[in-house]
């Protein structure tokens, strides 16, 4: 968002030193999980087994006064409950909104979070015995995990998977309780990403001894907690540990080329299936590396762009191996979407032809759960999007779940996919630190999604300080990084700096930028829109001659506020933004503009401040997902667009096959 915001703190008393131990410790603990290896969505197969521990976990909010009481007490070395008092939790969820309890909405500081399970005996003998693993698919901010008090896992980062294989702390002890410790840190520091501050308040008087706030220069609440499913899985012990995928097509062949990593063995072979939603099999291969030729393919298109939107191949492949005189196999079983992405100075192109993103942006938020995965809610918004006409959006602005990325795939929803690179404000945060920490969270996004058919490109960052000198070496090395980790896609960042001074604009291949004109510009002045909106877009493309996103526009309402003439902050005034900013898309979409994404899909919640009353308002629905005027007005034209392109209506249909 335009609007930086701070504070949302509290009287949780940690002292200056301790305090400083404790950022200095989250500093240099190793991201274990960050290797190196891949991370394969956990899938049930012929092989393989998951379980899923979501549900209630033990909770205990370190309140001591240096917030290291669980360290120097060992809290994982036993049951959390002999610690001293826990309550229940729900996984996944934040944990801020649930309790009644105000210090723990603005909580900053180590919570600990424990599980106990019993696991399968068939997992835990044989000969060779299976590989069993702990997978997160998500924590924020900071994780430390230990398995029967053994440390076995840390991770920074709060929007992407970790896992650690457990199979020798578990296999140890056949029968006994498996007992999953989590300690989580959600302390914000100028060179995490996000990043943030610490700021104490020294005036006694006007505040209590050791208060402070964490300080962040982005516009969403800080939600902390287990956010996305914890999984336990099997597989044998040689497995296929990563698979690549990329495509090319023509109107009458495709070809899937592919690359498979195997772990565990040396003496292996590799079969390789692609399948059509029929179940028939359409090419074969076998190998680590090689291609698979489709003849008369079914492309991956965008929903509304084709009346078989998001058609999915599933690949299959088989592994066999051996291992210590044993004979091993693994199956995995990877969804497969044919597609290309080319851009032009001037066009964006998906399979040869021109696309144009009318969608949202949107955040990972709801009453109570916070940022944790709700299905739901997933689902509700998927029917929003498509009843909204909507064929894409940004995940603004960090990696959303595989749960929600899966149905973006099945369903032809096209993302553009971000790393948490947002408010990137201080000049601190351009440094080397930040730069390797930034550099090592694009690896991780691109092992995740890069097989993905609906994300056709990355975006590094959200409105950076991109007008800083340090900018432009920092830019230049990610954007570099991202594109030789994944050259079939195009990269980019979100930007709200002056086209003359942006630093990180030369290394784009698609400028996205965000502006407010008549709301955070000269508000309330709906007739300098056009005029500013028009000398935006030429300025832009002037400098760079290329393809423009209008990544983010729009306007708080309060649903139920109304005004004639139009006033800020009514549902009246939001229509009438958009319309003035929908006259100049129509002009400016004719040359270079290939996209407009509405600042906000909801409503959704900030920190405390004078410009938010309970949250940011500029979504186009409440946070409880009810229309305002708005919506309306943006499906009238959603609905438009794609009718130019003479496309029938899709038909929607079950996609769990793939979930």
């Amino acid at each position: 968002m335009a609007a930086a915001a701070s504070g949302g703190g509290g009287a949780a008393p940690l002292p200056p030193p301790l305090l400083l131990l404790l950022l200095l410790l989250l500093l240099l603990l190793p991201a274990l999980a960050a290797g190196p290896a891949g991370m394969l969505q956990p899938r049930d197969t012929p092989s393989r087994e998951r379980r899923e521990l979501g549900g209630l976990w033990s909770f205990r909010a370190d309140l001591s006064p240096g917030r290291d009481a669980g360290f120097a007490q060992r809290w994982y070395r036993r049951p959390l409950r002999q610690t001293g008092p826990v309550i229940d939790m729900p996984v996944p969820a934040s944990f801020n909104d649930i309790t009644q309890d105000p210090s723990l909405e603005n909580y900053i500081g180590w919570v600990w979070y424990e599980k106990e399970v019993l696991l399968p005996l068939r997992w835990l003998q044989g000969d060779p015995a299976p590989r069993v693993v702990l997978r997160f698919g998500s924590a924020h901010y900071y994780s430390i995990v230990w398995v029967n008090g053994v440390q076995v896992v840390e991770h920074e980062g709060g929007h992407l998977p970790f896992e650690a294989d457990i199979s020798s702390v578990v296999q140890a002890s056949p029968g006994a309780l498996c007992r999953i410790t989590v300690a989580l840190n959600n302390t914000l520091t100028p060179h995490t990403l996000p990043p943030g501050s610490i700021q104490y308040m020294t005036d006694k008087t006007r505040y209590p001894k050791n208060y402070f706030v964490q300080n962040i220069k982005f516009d969403f609440f800080n939600y902390a907690g287990i956010h996305r499913p914890v999984v336990l899985y099997t597989t044998p012990p040689a497995y296929i540990d990563d698979i690549t995928v990329t495509t090319t097509s023509s109107e009458s062949l495709a070809v899937v080329q592919y690359q498979v990593a195997v772990v565990g063995s040396t003496a292996y072979s590799l079969s390789l299936s692609l399948r059509d939603q029929e179940g028939k099999v359409v090419a074969t291969g076998d190998g680590a590396v090689g291609e698979l030729k489709v003849l008369n393919p079914n492309l991956w298109w965008p929903y509304l762009m084709h009346e078989n939107p998001g058609y999915l191949y599933s690949l299959e492949v088989k592994m066999q191996a051996q291992l210590n005189g044993a004979l091993l196999e693994d199956v995995y079983t990877l969804p497969v979407g044919i597609r290309t992405v080319h851009v032009t100075s001037s066009q964006f192109l998906i399979n040869g032809r021109p696309f144009y993103f009318h969608g949202v942006n949107k955040h990972e938020d709801a009453d109570i759960r916070g940022k944790g995965l709700d299905w739901p809610l997933i689902v509700k918004d998927f029917n929003l999007l498509r009843w909204l006409g909507a064929n894409s959006f940004r995940t603004s602005h960090y990696p959303y779940a595989e749960e929600i990325m899966d149905l973006c795939d099945a369903y032809g929803i096209v993302v553009i996919d971000e790393s948490p690179g947002v408010g990137i404000k201080l000049p601190e945060s351009f440094g080397n630190k930040s730069l390797q920490h930034h550099l090592a969270v694009m690896e991780e996004l691109i092992r995740r999604d890069k097989n993905r058919p609906s994300v056709v490109m990355w975006s590094v960052a959200n409105e950076p300080a991109s007008e800083l000198p340090p900018a432009a070496h920092y830019f230049k090395t990610v954007i570099a990084h991202t594109k030789a980790l994944d050259p079939s896609r195009p990269v980019t960042f979100v930007t709200d700096a002056n086209y003359a001074l942006d630093h990180g604009a030369p290394y784009v291949d698609v400028i996205c930028v965000n502006s407010y004109f008549s709301w955070y510009h000269d508000p309330g002045h709906l007739e300098v829109i056009p005029l500013q909106l028009t000398a935006q877009f030429e300025n832009w493309y002037k400098t760079y001659q290329k393809p423009i996103i209008q990544s983010e526009y729009g306007a708080d309402s309060v649903p139920g506020l109304h005004s004639d003439p139009p006033l800020m902050f009514t549902e009246e005034y939001q229509k009438a933004m958009l319309r003035e900013y929908h006259s100049v898309f129509d002009k400016k979409r004719k040359e270079y503009v290939i996209g407009e994404l509405i600042w906000n899909f909801a409503d959704f919640m900030t920190n405390q401040g004078t410009m938010r009353v309970l949250g940011n308002k500029k979504g186009i629905f409440t946070r409880q997902r009810q229309p305002k005027a708005a919506a309306f007005v943006l499906r009238d034209r959603y609905w438009k667009i794609a009718n130019e392109s003479s496309c029938l209506p899709p038909v929607i249909t079950s996609h769990s096959l793939f979930l």
